[in-house]
């Protein structure tokens, strides 16, 4: 098992991007890798509340090599709860893949900060803890990344011109 952690500015307020981390309708938008669709199943912001997403390749010629659903032939679903969530600054979230492989079993841990940014905007700074081996690190830094691009064109302000 490994960890992650990324930190990126967006030119947003602390509040509007708690929403976005707390609303299933807006984490279905942004918290989604370009080659895959997002459906909320269950979803119950509140400490100790659940939720289950299943993410799935738009098309299996999207898959890397080699790769494949986590769930089934084309998707990954998983499953957990909210452990803490700290309004305009903290979410905390434990989930595991819904999976009959060994290697891709287990909880993960996730925790994302809000902190004002010097000069505006806020700092964000995700924390992917108990990620398995069986998941190419590369591969989750990318999704990650790709997450955090599409939170940023969600919530932040529009360029003036």
């Amino acid at each position: 098992m490994y960890e992650t952690r990324l930190t990126r500015h967006l030119d947003a307020s602390r509040s509007a991007i708690y929403r976005a981390l707390t609303d299933p309708e807006a984490l279905a938008r942004w918290r989604v890798p370009d080659n895959m669709t997002s459906e909320v199943h269950e979803f119950e912001a509140r400490e100790g509340g659940s939720f289950r997403i299943s993410l799935t390749y738009t098309s299996p010629d999207d898959a890397s090599p080699g790769d494949k659903g986590k769930s089934s032939e084309h998707t990954d679903t998983y499953h957990g709860r909210f452990l803490r969530l700290v309004p305009d600054e903290m979410v905390v979230e434990v989930f595991e893949f819904e999976t009959s492989d060994p290697a891709l079993s287990g909880e993960m841990k996730l925790t994302t900060t809000l902190v004002d940014a010097p000069g505006g905007g806020t700092r964000v700074t995700i924390h992917h803890e108990g990620v398995p081996d069986a998941v190419p690190p590369a591969d989750n830094e990318l999704g990650q990344r790709m997450a955090l691009d599409h939170l940023a064109k969600l919530v932040e302000k529009p360029a003036r011109r």
